[in-house]
C-alpha cells in the first residue's frame, strides 16, 4: 500500500492503543505501532516515532483519553487528579511544540467542564473532543493548502525543510498541503527537500511521501539550498513550525533559520505554513521559546556504520531554530494569510 493509504495517527478504541506510523523505521520499512501504556506514547512522542507539531496534538488528544480510560473509580475529584497526572507527564516528552500543550489543556478543559458530572460521562466527552482534535486538523491542513497554492503559480520550484506533510498531520500536512492540492490540478511543481540534517525527516520522510504521491522530487543537502536559490530554480519557499510567538517569529526545525536569511537575500518568498493552534500568545517573542537540546549522539553517530566525530567532543543539537519575524513574507493559517507586522495581524485573528 501506498504510505498515504495509512493514517499517521489514529485510535483503536477497542484495543484502548494509539495506533502510529513507526516513523523512525521510514522509508525503508513502513512499521506501524499499537501503544497501550502512557510510557510507550511518551516515548514514541520523544523519540520522534511520531511526531510534527499537529500529529503530536493529535497523538497527545488520543493519548491521555486513553490515561482517562484506564483511571478505574467513579470519584470525581480522584478521576481529575489522576486525569492532570497524565496530562502532565505526556506534557514533558516535547516542550518546543505548542500542539502538545494545547491538546492537553483542551482534554484538561473537558475535565474541569465535567465538574458535578460522572467519570462515564467525562470519558465519553473526552474521546469525542480527541476525535474533534483531528477531524480540525485535516480540515485546517486543507484551508492552508488552499491558502498557500493562491501564493504559487503552475510550475514553480518550491523549496521545504524537515517534514510538513501528511506524516507531520492527519493528512495533507501544512507546508506541502500547496504542493498536495496543486499537483491534483495539475500544476506540475518541481519540490526540493532539504535532507535536514540530524535526523534527516526531509530525506526520509518528506520525499518519500511526495514521491508516492507522484510529484517531481529533488533530495539536497541543507547547506546546498542557497546554490538553488542563486541558479533561480526556487520561486518560493514553505515550511510548518512547531511555535508562532506573538510577534510572528517562528521555530521550526533547525536550518530553517538559514533559509530564511538566503531567501531575503535572493528576493524569494518565505511562508510559515501553521494551524491558528501553533500560535502561542503567551511567547511575546522567540525569545521566550523553549528550545529542546537533543541528544549529541544524533549527530556524532546515528545514520553511521561508524562514530563520526572524535570521542567525547562537545556537540551543539538544538531541534529547532527562531526564524525572526522580518524574515516571514507570510504566515498561512487556516483563518487567512498573516502579513507584517505580525503582532497585529496575529491579533486580529483571534479576535
Amino acid at each position: 500500500m501506498n504510505i498515504l493509504d495509512y493514517d499517521t495517527v489514529a485510535l483503536d478504541d477497542s484495543d484502548s492503543a494509539l495506533v502510529i506510523i513507526d516513523q523512525t523505521k521510514l522509508p525503508n520499512q513502513l512499521e506501524i505501532l499499537h501503544l497501550h501504556t502512557q510510557k510507550e506514547i511518551w516515548d514514541a512522542i520523544y523519540l520522534l516515532q511520531v511526531r510534527g507539531a499537529p500529529a503530536i496534538g493529535v497523538a497527545a488528544g488520543y493519548g491521555v483519553y486513553l490515561a482517562a480510560k484506564g483511571i478505574d473509580t467513579e470519584d470525581y475529584a480522584f478521576f481529575e487528579q489522576e486525569f492532570v497526572k497524565a496530562s502532565d507527564y505526556l506534557n514533558s516528552s516535547r516542550p518546543t511544540a505548542v500542539n502538545l500543550s494545547w491538546a492537553l489543556k483542551r482534554m484538561k478543559d473537558v475535565v474541569i467542564a465535567g465538574r458535578g458530572g460522572s467519570v462515564a460521562d467525562a470519558k465519553q466527552k473526552l474521546l469525542a473532543e480527541a476525535k474533534a482534535i483531528q477531524q480540525e486538523d485535516i480540515d485546517t491542513c486543507r484551508r492552508i493548502g488552499e491558502l498557500g497554492l493562491s501564493l504559487v503559480k503552475p510550475g514553480d520550484g518550491i523549496l521545504t525543510h524537515c517534514n510538513a506533510g501528511q506524516l507531520a498531520t492527519s493528512r495533507y500536512g501544512t507546508a506541502t498541503a500547496p504542493m498536495y492540492l496543486g499537483h491534483k490540478q495539475g500544476y506540475h511543481f518541481k519540490i526540493y527537500c532539504d535532507e535536514t540534517r540530524p535526523l534527516l525527516q526531509g530525506a526520509r520522510l518528506t520525499s518519500y511521501e511526495l514521491s508516492s504521491a507522484g510529484l517531481d522530487v529533488t533530495v539536497l543537502c541543507d547547506g546546498m539550498a542557497a546554490s538553488l536559490m542563486k541558479q533561480g530554480k526556487i520561486q518560493a519557499v514553505f515550511t510548518g513550525c512547531d511555535r508562532v510567538a506573538a510577534n510572528g517569529d517562528a521555530a521550526n526545525k533547525i536550518g530553517t533559520m538559514p533559509l530564511a536569511i538566503a531567501a531575503k537575500y535572493f528576493g524569494i518568498p518565505f511562508y510559515i505554513c501553521a494551524p491558528s493552534s501553533t500560535i502561542d500568545m503567551s511567547s511575546k517573542t522567540g525569545r521566550d521559546i523553549k528550545i529542546e537540546q537533543r541528544p549529541a549522539e544524533e549527530v556524532t553517530e546515528m545514520w553511521y556504520k561508524e562514530r563520526m566525530a572524535p570521542k567525547d567532543i562537545k556537540v551543539f543539537n538544538p531541534a529547532f531554530d527562531v526564524t525572526d519575524a522580518e524574515l516571514i513574507t507570510a504566515i498561512i493559517t487556516e483563518k487567512g494569510i498573516l502579513r507584517a507586522p505580525y503582532t497585529e495581524s496575529i491579533k486580529s485573528i483571534f479576535k
